[in-house]
C-alpha cells in the first residue's frame, strides 16, 4: 500500500444519518462523517488529476464530511482489504480488481447500489457489468476496462523487417520475430517478443483461441477446471513454446513491469495493456525518445484471428457496514459518471461504457483495445475464483512446465487445485 491518507476537510468522526435519493443525501451540507476511499495506485501514476477534480467536486458538496483517500498496491490489496473488513476497518469505498468482485459479494462485504442512478448505465460494457451483478443485483459499479495488445517498437520491425507494421497474422508475426531475433542475436538478452512465463492472462488468451477454458460449470450444479482438457492443453503448450523461443528473460518473472524491458531496449515487442505502451515512453519509467517509435497493435492468435483478450478493469464498491453509505456511493457516481470516463478516454483509458468506447475504435492508439473489448473472455463467475487466483494456480502451473514439467501432468494437478477451490467461498 502506498499509505497516502489525506483528509480533504475535517469535522466529526461518526456519520449522521441522512436519506439518499438519485443524486445522494437529500441535503449533501447536513451530512456529516467520514467517506474513506480506497483507490489503487494506477491513478496516483496515471490519473492524480481525475481522482483531484472528483475530490474537489465532492468536498464542495458535502462540506461537513471528511474524505480519506488511500492508494494501494495490487500485491496485497486484498490481504489488506480482509484484515480491515475483519476489524471492522475497512473503508466505504474501495477498487476491486474486476475478478476480485465476486469473492466479496458472495461474503456480504459490499451494498448493493441502484443501477439507474448512474451515468451511462444501460451501456455499461456488458462483461464489465457482469462482474458486478450477482442475483438479479447490482454490487458494485465499472470503473474502466482494459484490453490487451500488442505493444511494439516500429523501428525495430522496420530495420528487422522492411516493414513497420505489426504482422496481422500469426505466421506472419513469427517470420519477423525470427528475422528481429537474428538481426540482435549479439545480445543475448534480448527478446523479440516479451512473454513472462506466469503471465496467465496471456496464457488462457491463447487457451481461448484454442477453444478451451479454465472451467465449467456442470450440470450438477458445481464448477470444475478444464485445463487438462485437449483444447485448453493445446493452448497452453502453445503459450509456453512462445515463451520459450522468444523471451530471453527470466521465465519466472510475471507482467507486472514488463514495459521496461522494451524502455531499456531489451524487447521488440509485449503483450499487454494499451496504457503499458505510454509507460515505456514515460520520462520517470522509460524512454521519452522512443514515444515515436512505440506503438499498439491487435496480437494475431494461433487461429487466423485476432488472439482473444482477457477483459480487465476495475469495479468501485460501497462497503457493507459503511457508515456513510449514501455519500460514499455518491463518490463512486461522481468518479463514474460522463465527465470522469471521459477524462480516462482522452488518457486512452477504456471507459466504463460503449459510447464514449466508439470514439476510441478508430483512434489509432486505442483501435486495437477499443475493438477487442465485444470479444473478450473473462474468469469463472464461480464462489472460489479469488481463491483460484490468490493461490496462484495458473502461473504456478506454468512456471512447473517452462521448468521441464509436461503440459499433461502440470495440467492435470492445476485442475484437481482448481477443483478443491472454485466451489468454496473464498
Amino acid at each position: 500500500m502506498t499509505a497516502l491518507a489525506v483528509a480533504l476537510t475535517a469535522c466529526s468522526s461518526s456519520a449522521s444519518p441522512a436519506g439518499g435519493g438519485k443524486n445522494g443525501p437529500a441535503d449533501p451540507k447536513a451530512v456529516t462523517g467520514t467517506v474513506t476511499v480506497w483507490l489503487m495506485d494506477d491513478a496516483q501514476k496515471n490519473w492524480p488529476d481525475l481522482v483531484q477534480r472528483v475530490n474537489d467536486e465532492f468536498v464542495a458538496k458535502y462540506p461537513n464530511v471528511t474524505l480519506k483517500l488511500a492508494y494501494q498496491g495490487w500485491a496485497d490489496k486484498v490481504g489488506r482489504l480482509d484484515k480491515a473488513i475483519a476489524d471492522g476497518t475497512a473503508p466505504d469505498v474501495v477498487e476491486l480488481g474486476n475478478t476480485e468482485t465476486m469473492k466479496y459479494v458472495l461474503s456480504g462485504a459490499l451494498a448493493p447500489v441502484d443501477r439507474t442512478t448512474f451515468d451511462n448505465a444501460d451501456t455499461w460494457i456488458k462483461a464489465l457489468a457482469n462482474t458486478c451483478t450477482y442475483q438479479d443485483k447490482l454490487w458494485c459499479v465499472p470503473y474502466y476496462a482494459g484490453a490487451r495488445v500488442a505493444v511494439y517498437n516500429s523501428s525495430t520491425f522496420q530495420q528487422a523487417t522492411g516493414s513497420a507494421e505489426f504482422p496481422k497474422t500469426e505466421s506472419e508475426l513469427l517470420t519477423a520475430l525470427d528475422r528481429i531475433a537474428d538481426r540482435n542475436k549479439a545480445d543475448r538478452t534480448f527478446s523479440p517478443l516479451y512473454l513472462p512465463g506466469p503471465y496467465w492472462y496471456a496464457a488462457m488468451s491463447y487457451v481461448a483461441a484454442a477453444g478451451g477454458s479454465i472451467a465449467k460449470f456442470d450440470s450438477a450444479g458445481n464448477w470444475h477446471g478444464t485445463l487438462h482438457d485437449a483444447r485448453s492443453q493445446e493452448g497452453i503448450g502453445h503459450f509456453t513454446d512462445l515463451v520459450r523461443k522468444y523471451n530471453k528473460g527470466d521465465l519466472a518473472v510475471n507482467e507486472q513491469n514488463q514495459f521496461e524491458s522494451m524502455a531499456r531496449g531489451h524487447a521488440a515487442s509485449f503483450y499487454g495493456n494499451g496504457y503499458e505502451a505510454a509507460s515505456v515512453t514515460a520520462p520517470v519509467t522509460g524512454d521519452p525518445s522512443l514515444k515515436d517509435a512505440v506503438k499498439v497493435a491487435t496480437m494475431p492468435g494461433p487461429d487466423g484471428k485476432p488472439l482473444p483478450t482477457f477483459i480487465g478493469g476495475s469495479d468501485l464498491a460501497v462497503t457493507a457496514k459503511s457508515a456513510s453509505v449514501a455519500a460514499a456511493t455518491d463518490w463512486v457516481r461522481m468518479f463514474t459518471g460522463s465527465k470522469s470516463e471521459q477524462a480516462l478516454a482522452d488518457k486512452d483509458i477504456l471507459p466504463n461504457n460503449l459510447t464514449q468506447l466508439n470514439p476510441l475504435k478508430s483512434k489509432p492508439s486505442t483501435a486495437a483495445a477499443a475493438n477487442a473489448v465485444p470479444d473478450a473472455w473473462f474468469t469463472p463467475l464461480a464462489p472460489g475464483w479469488g481463491a483460484v487466483e490468490k493461490q496462484k494456480v495458473i502461473p504456478d502451473m506454468l512456471t512447473a512446465i517452462l521448468k521441464g514439467k509436461s503440459v499433461d501432468q502440470a495440467t492435470k494437478e492445476a485442475d484437481a487445485a482448481i477443483d478443491q477451490l472454485i466451489n468454496k467461498p473464498s
